[in-house]
């Protein structure tokens, strides 16, 4: 069994990628994993300073909810990040997550596989290559750890078209094959 933290970036409840990450979750359990997600939804995330006091520290200095997401992530085994692909980009929500879990990076951690799940308007198959791109520079950071696996959802814009998607199914396989 392993420990996987799911974080849905998305802001909209409900929306395609927050469907995406729900169906990995859902896959996970089944296949005998302790899941958590993660949504930020609500979440106070603020910008980083680039103050650096977080690398004397081992927490960011701003008091936020980041620091409870990161000690979480810290633990976990494995981590799926769902995201929108706004502008051929990860959400900017992600973005300055990742920017802020800047502490993580002189500490001890026990993921090694990451997953991207990501949706967008657009359905060209290089729609989510900036959005992995930028993940693969936060995981670079982490040498024990590896993107393990994508999944893009291109050509949906509201839930009506996601509902009966194939790529629901595949979210739900992604996350059975953690094992």
């Amino acid at each position: 069994m392993k420990k996987v933290i799911v974080i849905s970036t998305s802001l909209r409840r409900g929306s395609n990628s927050d469907m995406l990450a729900d169906q990995f979750v859902e896959g996970a359990k089944s296949a005998g994993n302790e899941v958590e997600k993660i949504s930020l939804v609500g979440k106070n995330i603020q910008f980083c300073k680039g103050c650096l006091g977080c690398q004397k520290l081992g927490r960011c200095v701003i008091n936020d909810d980041v620091n409870d997401i990161m000690a979480k992530v810290l633990k976990a085994d494995v981590i799926c990040w769902a995201t929108p692909i706004y502008y051929y980009e990860m959400s900017g929500q992600m973005k300055t997550l990742i920017d802020r879990m800047n502490a993580m990076y002189e500490q001890d951690y026990a993921f090694r596989d990451v997953y991207l799940l990501t949706t967008a308007a657009e359905d060209e198959t290089e729609t989510p290559k900036r959005a992995e791109t930028g993940l693969t520079g936060w995981i670079d950071c982490y040498p024990k750890s590896r993107l393990a696996g994508t999944l893009f959802c291109g050509g949906v814009n509201d839930a009506r078209e996601i509902e009966s998607n194939p790529k629901l199914q595949e979210a739900f396989e992604l996350g059975m094959s953690i094992g």
